[in-house]
């Protein structure tokens, strides 16, 4: 059992476990590694590694931003694996690599694979590969024990929520509105949610279901998450970075933010 696999098993009765977005290497190529032991103390159950790229189809304009200045600080894919291997050191949290496919085909997607799996990581978001193309990673994923993890939407057709079931290790990733990523007003949420997470729900019985995009506070999370098993927060968490970097205590500011998004205190 991988490290996905038994923060769900653990998962309390009624527990919404979280998953927090960060990129690697913003806001600073030095803080990545304490931020993501930062989340674990203050109730993250999962976190999301963004790989930075210069044309993110699917992210908002705060991830872009994060992107850019990650970029701008000198990201490259094998610091992002040096900064999983740093907390591996002190933390078995899950990590799942998220971005596109164009930086893995650059990198080698066997060397990929290997190299991620070596620091720690345990899974793969790759928002671009559509179901019918994820052969060209899953196979590698397969031999070094990652998860792939595959998005559905709410125009995602049953039987291709099926399909993203058959083909996801780990959880289901919902992507709560159609569009990119962003925090929305919470009631436009919430609205349209349920009745997506239910048609989930009745096409998605393999894996755990966490659902995203949208969530900027403990009573969206509540409300967005009641019929998931979590919920997964990145804009948000950015724009809360955004406002208090480089002002002091600026992370204390951050961690406050996130034992609210999970605790509501």
């Amino acid at each position: 059992m991988n490290r996905i696999q038994s923060v769900f098993k653990n998962r309390k009765d009624n527990e919404k476990l979280m998953g927090l977005f960060i990129t690697a290497g913003y806001p600073d190529l030095d803080s990545t590694t304490d931020l993501i032991l930062g989340f674990e103390k203050n109730g993250a159950d999962i976190i999301e590694l963004g790989m930075p790229f210069s044309d993110p189809l699917a992210d908002g304009p705060t991830i872009q931003h994060s992107s850019d200045v990650a970029i701008q600080n000198g990201i490259t894919m094998n610091r992002i694996f040096r900064m999983v291997q740093k907390v591996r050191k002190e933390s078995e949290i899950p990590i799942i690599l998220m971005g596109y496919m164009n930086p893995v085909l650059r990198y080698g997607v066997q060397n990929f694979t290997q190299k991620a799996a070596e620091a720690g990581v345990d899974g793969l978001i790759i928002p671009d590969i559509p179901l019918e193309e994820d052969g060209m990673i899953k196979e590698h994923a397969k031999k070094n024990s990652l998860d792939v993890i595959h998005l559905v939407a709410p125009n995602t057709s049953d039987a291709r929520m099926k399909l993203a079931d058959e083909n996801s290790q780990g959880f289901v990733y919902c992507v709560s509105v159609t569009g990119v990523t962003g925090a929305r007003d919470g009631d436009e949420v919430s609205k349209s949610v349920s009745r997506f997470i239910e048609r989930v729900r009745a096409n998605i019985t393999t894996n755990p279901v966490m659902v995203g995009f949208g969530i900027k506070s403990y009573k969206d999370a509540k409300s967005i998450a009641s019929n998931a098993d979590g919920f997964i927060v990145g804009s948000a968490l950015i724009d809360t970075i955004k406002t208090h970097y480089p002002n002091e205590g600026w992370q204390s500011e951050l961690f406050s933010f996130v034992h609210s998004l999970k605790f509501g205190n």
